[in-house]
């Protein structure tokens, strides 16, 4: 039997305690401007989405001390940052990494909800949906912010790429074969 077992990496504890204290709304802001942007780049993940695009997905990165609400609402999505359990119809819960990594095809979502990894409540149909229309999106989310950065793409290319390195959280979608 072979074991697949891969220790995901944990969010540092100083930046996730830095989020304690910060003010919730700029971060809101800028994740639900990213996140329009995204829609208008990839219409086709949020119509993938088909009746599921109106439901409420609650993004929990167990090691951060937020929580995350996306309603795609058909290609105009909203984004809602809380440091309170919020409600929706699927929980996706997680540690970023996992998260993030299932978006840049660094994970299996499968093996990490077999894993318990990561704990899908709710509609997992809707999970299911998402899952696949952001596979099929292929989003790299670094490539994203670098193309939305402008004259400063150069640095922040360069700062996610550090990121990356120094916190081990696949932030952009590589050409490797994924670790499960």
């Amino acid at each position: 039997m072979h074991d697949h077992a891969v220790q995901l990496p944990v969010f540092p504890r100083l930046p996730a305690f830095a989020l304690r204290g910060l003010p919730l709304t700029p971060i809101a802001l800028a994740l639900g401007a990213f996140a329009r942007r995204l829609a208008a780049r990839h219409p086709s993940m949020f119509k993938r989405l088909g009746d599921y695009g109106t439901l409420r997905f609650v993004l929990d990165p167990t090691d951060l001390p937020v929580t995350l609400l996306l309603e795609p609402r058909a290609g105009n999505p909203r984004l809602r940052l809380s440091r309170k359990p919020l409600a929706g119809d699927a929980r996706i819960a997680g540690p970023l990494s996992g998260l993030l990594g299932m978006v840049h095809g660094a994970y299996d979502g499968d093996a990490l909800f077999f894993s318990r990894d990561l704990v899908i409540e709710g509609d997992t149909a809707a999970v299911l949906a998402l899952r696949n229309a952001i596979d099929d999106a292929e989003l790299d989310l670094a490539a994203e912010a670098e193309a939305m950065s402008g004259p400063f793409a150069p640095q922040v290319k360069r700062l996610i790429g550090l990121a990356e390195t120094k916190t081990g959280v696949a932030l952009s979608r590589h050409e490797e074969e994924p670790l499960w």
